[in-house]
């Protein structure tokens, strides 16, 4: 019995780890891809830097966002928590590698939650997923999916809204500029995508820590919810792993596709970026840097000229990203069954 929970909790961890190389591919791909459009590194470089930087934020990035991704499920945590965990990374790991293959920069963190979602209402009822709209309503306080939903909606826009400001406000003052200054955004770019890259790892390896921490506690190798260093260290060589693959067709979706980047937009959208996703980890937030890149890339592009941004792939990557969340729900709900089946017959 004790060697069967053994398995399991491994079988749950390793999920977790596949999830991790996913969003790797996935979600990392879009911190370098202006870096490498605009001609500021190769993509060897751009890969090696964003892979290193993220491990450094999976690292030294605290626990707020791994604490909220944990609280979202109001279940007991007891061993039956573990195939809950298992079916709803699953889920998760299935989206991210279809919308991987087909190239579309959905969101990892809504197939995560969308999974997390499917998972628990076909286990044990809606009334265990924490909602967070009775918090919201009573106390006037974020919490559970509310919270999660609000950051994934608000963190896109917030990216436009300061890559716009931003952009208007640069161009502005390098309106005389030499062509020569290119090279020194460049090289500054160096230092954002560097930044940008810690403040991807620190916020997206969070979610993969609160999972694989509740999976230990249900399992009773924990007795505190307090994140392992071994859990973050893994979580951000995964990752790390992930990045070092490379997701380059959705890199050319963000670098290429939505508008015509240049060393000023790219440096722009970095800040814009990196700023809003280091400010939601602080607040203990997950949000999608897919999300926030994209947002910061098209809010550039309006800046400079706005009839020359591809507003159909915007609209495309709108329309997936609201579609991951059920579709990953659907998925982690029925990989629910077979979970319980396979667990059932050990």
């Amino acid at each position: 019995m004790v060697s069967d929970m053994i398995i399991l909790i491994a079988v749950v961890v390793a999920a977790a780890l596949v999830f991790a190389l996913t969003n790797g591919l996935h979600d990392a791909s879009s911190v370098v891809a202006t870096f490498i459009a605009c001609g500021a590194g190769t993509p060897l470089q751009a890969v090696g830097l964003a892979s290193v930087f993220g491990l450094l934020g999976a690292l030294f990035s605290g626990s707020a966002v791994a604490d909220t991704v944990a609280k979202i499920v109001s279940l007991p945590v007891q061993p039956s928590l573990l195939s809950v965990l298992l079916a709803a990374l699953l889920g998760a790991v299935v989206w991210n590698l279809i919308t991987w293959y087909l190239g579309l920069p959905s969101s990892s963190t809504h197939a995560l939650v969308g999974g997390i979602v499917g998972a628990v209402w076909v286990s044990s009822g809606c009334e265990h997923i924490l909602w967070g709209w009775k918090e919201l309503i009573y106390t006037h306080q974020l919490t559970g999916l509310v919270k999660v939903f609000s950051a994934l909606l608000i963190s896109p826009v917030l990216g436009f809204a300061i890559a716009y400001c931003l952009q208007k406000t640069v161009s502005f003052s390098l309106k005389n500029a030499r062509f020569a200054v290119n090279r020194r955004l460049k090289g500054l770019q160096w230092i954002m995508a560097a930044l940008l890259a810690y403040s991807h790892g620190a916020n997206d390896t969070q979610k993969i820590m609160g999972l694989i921490t509740l999976a230990l506690l249900a399992g009773n190798l924990l007795q505190q919810q307090i994140t392992p260093e071994w859990v973050r260290l893994s979580g951000g060589m995964v990752m790390f792993a992930g990045t070092l693959f490379g997701g380059w067709s959705i890199m050319k979706t963000l670098g290429q596709g939505i508008f015509d980047i240049r060393p000023i937009h790219s440096l722009n959208a970095q800040v814009s970026s990196g700023g809003a996703i280091m400010f939601a980890t602080v607040l203990g937030v997950p949000i999608s840097t897919t999300h926030v890149v994209a947002g910061s890339v098209i809010g550039v592009g309006a800046a400079d000229e706005y009839r020359m941004v591809n507003w159909n792939i915007g609209k495309e990557m709108m329309a997936a990203w609201f579609v991951t969340i059920p579709a990953a729900a659907v998925v982690g709900a029925i990989f629910y069954y077979p979970v319980i089946w396979l667990v059932g017959s050990w």
